[in-house]
């Protein structure tokens, strides 16, 4: 007998056994067929998360590949990683976490008929992934202190976490960062059957007090001094494809999920499902969290000098807007796709001030019948004058793209633009920045008088070397360099860039053509780059298909200039394009 089972487009996910009775001269018998599992169909047309796109569903369904990307706006860094939504387990594991966290809209499980509803899912497990107060997924560390788990951004693929998770009793693995948290995210997500990707924010703001603005807080040397609100170099969260019944759509489309859980004000929260296009148009009261997701792509830079902790003076500076760059992995590439046009119009053009304003007065009560005029006047109240209107411009212009160990070389770029001299005096700086916007170690200072004739531009080299930032540097590998003006000059004026330092490669070569179920090797090797040794190198090896488990190779001490190469074994197990990740550690980072 063959049986064929077709569930409705509208059927619970979850696994299902199958028994069949059979009743024969009055007596019953009973007899488990076996069991299967329903997911959520996006190849259906009548399915909630249906993508009527073919290329789009290898991405964003049954890519087992990721590309995240990090960094600061002016100099993005990639690195792949392993989603592995199709590894042994991983659906089990999926369904646990929806188990887990059922009762986080529901009371309880009893009635399973929230399943079928992609809008809830994706709630259950945002909160699942990091929000959960005992048995979420990940832990993100207190402080930076991670010296009792493994470190945020050693982590190359989800399967691991997922795996570590479940083999734990449901306990959070330490430790996490955005990147990892919307990763394991998107995961889940692929796996249950719901198109999902991973999202970059740069510039991404984290304020309490004011929703529609930062602040930054800078001494008179440039030390940037910890306040209440954050500017994280770069944010990471997740965008899952489903038409929202709630809302009365009848197509699907992108909403963002933010699994990370961000200070709000009435304590630390994960947001979403958030409608992408809502967040465009400033339509606030249609969604969840609505407010939350426009501030963090609108809100106004603020930059302030302290002194005395006393008196605080607005900088005239140039400061590159709050969430003006959203990129994701492009549909089958390599390359980084440009996605800011989805969730803000052109800035400064007509809808992008209709949709600011609209947002607006639902942010602030106090201004729903206010006039644009008005609102404007308020902004403008709040922002930064602009360099030129004080009559210099300035910038600061790499000279090289450092590596961990290189020289940072740096051009300070000056221009005078008014007919009179101008002598100025400057104090500069370099200090260690948190991807999370956290200052660190102030590790550089300088100062330097600078005289410019009427109308002259001048270029002043500068150079920070590996001495002065590589004992700081570690895990962050992140500075910003800050030149500001002596107030005893009258005007106070900055400029800042914020630097990148490459990591040194890993070389992957491979020695033989894998082929399904035979050995196969490679080379793997690395180079120390610094006038130092390395200590407690470790190199961690995965890849989806091509290992069951990640490995772990123990390289010890690498001395200056010192070559590793290990040759390692494995034996590809699935059919397919494949992935070989090679992660690099020591005591530096």
């Amino acid at each position: 007998i063959n049986i064929s089972v077709f569930p409705p487009s509208n059927a619970c996910i979850g696994r299902y056994i199958l028994n069949m009775q059979i009743t024969s001269c009055g007596h019953t018998y009973q007899r488990c067929l076996g069991d299967f599992y329903v997911l959520f169909n996006p190849w259906c047309a009548d399915d909630p998360v249906y993508m009527d796109n073919q290329a789009h569903r290898d991405e964003y369904v049954l890519n087992e590949h990721g590309i995240l990307y990090e960094g600061v706006h002016k100099h993005i860094t990639s690195r792949p990683w392993h989603f592995g939504q199709f590894e042994d387990g991983i659906l089990d594991i999926c369904l646990k976490i929806l188990d887990m966290g059922a009762s986080y809209h529901h009371g309880s499980d009893r009635d399973h008929c929230w399943r079928n509803d992609p809008v809830h899912v994706s709630m259950v497990v945002n909160h699942m992934i990091s929000s959960h107060t005992t048995n979420s997924i990940m832990k993100i560390p207190e402080n930076n202190d991670y010296l009792k788990g493994t470190k945020p951004f050693s982590w190359n693929g989800s399967v691991p976490i997922l795996q570590q998770w479940y083999n734990g009793r449901c306990r959070p693995v330490r430790y996490a960062y955005c990147g990892s948290l919307a990763s394991v995210m998107c995961t889940v997500m692929r796996c249950l059957g719901i198109p999902s990707r991973v999202v970059t924010n740069f510039c991404f703001p984290c304020s309490i007090e004011n929703p529609l603005g930062i602040n930054e807080i800078f001494d008179c040397t440039g030390k940037n001094l910890c306040g209440k609100d954050k500017l994280w170099r770069y944010h990471c969260w997740n965008e899952s494809w489903m038409a929202r019944r709630d809302l009365n759509q009848c197509c699907g489309d992108w909403q963002c999920l933010d699994p990370t859980p961000l200070e709000t004000g009435r304590g630390s929260a994960c947001s979403g499902p958030t409608w992408v296009r809502s967040i465009r148009e400033g339509e606030l009261d249609l969604d969840y969290d609505g407010h939350h997701v426009f501030s963090r792509v609108n809100s106004n830079y603020v930059g302030w000098l302290s002194q005395n902790n006393a008196k605080k003076t607005k900088f005239f500076c140039d400061a590159w807007p709050c969430g003006q760059h959203l990129i994701t992995k492009s549909v089958g590439s390599e390359q980084f796709e440009d996605i800011t046009g989805t969730y803000k119009y052109e800035l400064g053009s007509v809808k992008n001030k209709e949709a600011y304003y609209r947002a607006y007065r639902r942010i602030h009560p106090g201004y729903c019948n206010a006039s644009n005029c008005h609102i404007e006047r308020e902004l403008s109240s709040l922002k930064n004058p602009f360099l030129s209107d004080s009559g210099i411009n300035m910038r600061l212009k790499m000279a090289n793209c450092p590596m961990y160990g290189e020289d940072v070389q740096l051009h300070w770029l000056l221009e005078n633009l008014r007919s009179e001299n101008k002598n100025l005096k400057f104090n500069l700086c370099a200090q260690i920045i948190t991807y999370s916007g956290c200052p660190m170690d102030q590790f550089w200072k300088d100062s330097v008088n600078v005289t410019l004739g009427p109308r002259e531009v001048k270029k002043i080299p500068l150079c920070i070397s590996y001495s002065q930032y590589g004992p700081y540097l570690c895990d962050h590998n992140i500075m910003k360099v800050v030149a500001v003006s002596d107030p005893e000059c009258g005007e106070v004026l900055m400029v800042s860039r914020d630097i990148v330092v490459n990591r040194p490669p890993v070389i992957v070569k491979l020695l033989s053509q894998p082929r399904l179920k035979v050995p196969c090797t490679a080379e793997i090797s690395f180079c120390n780059p610094l006038q130092e040794d390395m200590k407690n190198c470790v190199m961690t090896l995965e890849g989806c298909g091509l290992f069951k488990e990640p490995m772990t190779i123990d390289l010890g001490t690498l001395a200056s200039n010192q070559q590793a190469r290990t040759i390692v074994e494995f034996t590809p197990y699935r059919l397919g394009s494949h992935r070989l990740l090679a992660n690099f550690g020591c005591h530096k980072f």
